[in-house]
C-alpha cells in the first residue's frame, strides 16, 4: 500500500465539499420554516457538525469501521482513532487512514443534519442533542458497518456506492418514525405554514448540489475514471429529477422554484447508491423516477396530515429506497464490473431489495424506540408557549 498524492488530494477536497452539505441542509431547511424558527433550524446543522465530529473521533468511527462483530457492528479497537494514522488503512489503499476517517465523518454529520427535518419548530434543543448522539451511535454507525465496514450487507454482496441506505434510507425512515412520536406542530393543517425565505432555501439546495460531487465522486476514494463517472451521473440525475418534479408540479398548477430544487435533491439522493455502477442513460431514468416518486410521496404525506415537517421521508427516504433498488436494476459491467437486473443478474436485484428493506426496518424501529425513550424521560417537545413564540427566541434567545 503506497500513498498517492493525487488520490489523497481528491479525497481531502471531497471531504471539504461534503462538509459544506451540512450547513447547506441548514440553509435549505431554514428557508422552509417560519421566520421565528430560521436561526434554530440553521443552528441545528452547525450543532450536528460539532456533536458528530466528536462522537466520530471518540467511538463512532470504531463502531462503523472497527473489526467486525457478528456482521452487525465494529469493535472498539479504534476508540479515539487508535491505530488510525497517516499511512494507508484497510479501507483505502492509496490515502492516509486519517483521510478516509475524515471523509466518513462528514457523511455521518450530514445524515443527522437531514434528520433535523422532523424536529423543525417544536423540539427542545437539549433533547435533540441527546437523541442525536444516541441515534448516530445506534442507527447510523451499525448501518455504516453493515454496508462499508465489512458487515452482513457487504458480505451478501449489496451495492451502495455512497450511502443510499446508510445515509438516506436511515434518515428518511428515521424521520417518519420520529414524526409519529412527537406529533404535529401547533396549527398544522389548520392554517398554511408558508416558507419564510425561499431564496435562502434555494441557496441551501445549491450548496447541496455542489457538495454532492464530493459525496458521490469522492466515494471512488481515488482520482480516477470511476470518480469521473460518478461525477457525471450525479449531475445528470439531479438535472433529470429537477425537470421531472418541475413538470409534475406545473401540471398541477405552477412550477414553484422550491419544487425544482426539491426534485434536484431527489435525483441526487436516488443516484447516490448507484453512482459507481451505472452510466448516464440510466442516471436520467433514475433521476426522472425519483423526481416523480418523491413529488407524489410529498403529496401523499400532506393528504394524510403527517407533519414530517421538511420532507426527509418523502425525498430522502423514498428517494434512497428507489435508488438502492435501481442500483440492482441498472448496474452495468461497463462501469465497475457489476451487473443488475437488466443485464440478467436477478440475484443482485434480490440482494438490493433485501438490504434496503432491512435497513429501512432497522432505522424505523430503532428511531421510534429512541424517540419514545427520550420523550418519556426528557420530553422532546418545547412548551406550547415556546412553540408559539418560536424556537429562535425560546431556545437561542435570538431573532432574525
Amino acid at each position: 500500500m503506497v500513498l498517492d498524492s493525487g488520490d489523497t488530494a481528491w479525497v481531502l477536497a471531497s471531504t471539504a465539499l461534503v462538509m459544506l452539505m451540512t450547513p447547506g441542509v441548514g440553509f435549505f431547511y431554514g428557508g422552509m420554516v417560519r421566520r421565528k424558527n430560521i436561526i434554530s433550524m440553521i443552528a441545528l446543522s452547525f450543532i450536528v457538525f460539532a456533536l458528530v465530529s466528536i462522537q466520530w473521533v471518540l467511538w463512532g468511527y470504531s463502531l462503523s469501521f472497527g473489526p467486525d462483530i457478528g456482521g452487525f457492528v465494529g469493535g472498539l479497537s479504534a476508540l479515539v482513532l487508535n491505530g488510525v494514522g497517516m499511512n494507508p488503512g484497510p479501507y483505502a489503499q492509496t490515502i492516509p487512514g486519517l483521510a478516509f476517517m475524515a471523509f466518513q465523518l462528514v457523511f455521518a454529520t450530514v445524515t443527522l443534519a437531514i434528520l433535523t427535518s422532523v424536529f423543525a419548530e417544536r423540539v427542545k434543543l437539549s433533547s435533540f442533542i441527546v437523541f442525536g448522539l444516541l441515534w448516530t451511535t445506534l442507527v447510523y454507525d451499525p448501518l455504516a458497518h453493515w454496508v462499508w465496514g465489512g458487515g452482513w450487507s457487504a458480505a451478501m454482496g449489496a451495492l451502495d456506492f455512497a450511502g443510499g441506505t446508510v445515509v438516506h434510507i436511515s434518515s428518511g425512515f428515521g424521520a417518519l418514525a420520529i414524526a409519529l412520536v412527537i406529533g404535529k406542530r401547533k396549527g398544522f393543517g389548520e392554517y398554511t405554514m408558508e416558507p419564510s425565505n425561499i431564496p435562502m432555501a434555494l441557496l441551501g439546495a445549491a450548496m447541496l448540489w455542489f457538495g454532492w460531487f464530493g459525496f458521490n465522486a469522492g466515494s471512488a476514494l481515488a482520482a480516477n475514471g470511476l470518480a469521473a463517472n460518478a461525477f457525471v451521473v450525479t449531475n445528470t440525475a439531479a438535472a433529470a429529477g429537477a425537470l421531472a418534479w418541475m413538470l409534475a408540479s406545473w401540471y398541477k398548477g405552477r412550477p414553484a422554484s422550491l419544487g425544482v430544487v426539491s426534485g434536484a435533491v431527489a435525483g441526487l439522493v436516488a443516484i447516490t447508491p448507484a453512482a459507481g455502477y451505472v452510466g448516464p442513460a440510466a442516471a436520467i431514468v433514475i433521476g426522472v423516477v425519483a423526481g416523480l416518486l418523491c413529488f407524489r410521496m410529498l403529496l401523499y404525506r400532506t393528504q394524510k396530515g403527517l407533519d414530517e415537517s421538511l420532507d426527509a421521508w418523502s425525498i430522502h427516504g423514498m428517494g434512497g429506497l428507489w435508488g438502492a433498488i435501481a442500483t440492482g436494476i441498472f448496474a452495468t459491467a461497463a462501469v465497475n464490473g457489476y451487473t443488475g437486473l437488466l443485464s440478467g443478474n436477478v440475484h443482485q436485484f434480490i440482494v438490493q431489495v433485501i438490504a434496503a428493506g432491512a435497513s429501512l426496518v432497522y432505522a424505523f424501529v430503532v428511531s421510534y424506540i429512541l424517540a419514545k425513550i427520550v420523550d418519556s424521560t426528557l420530553g422532546l417537545r418545547v412548551k406550547e408557549q415556546e412553540e408559539y413564540v418560536g424556537l429562535d427566541i425560546s431556545q437561542h434567545g435570538e431573532r432574525v
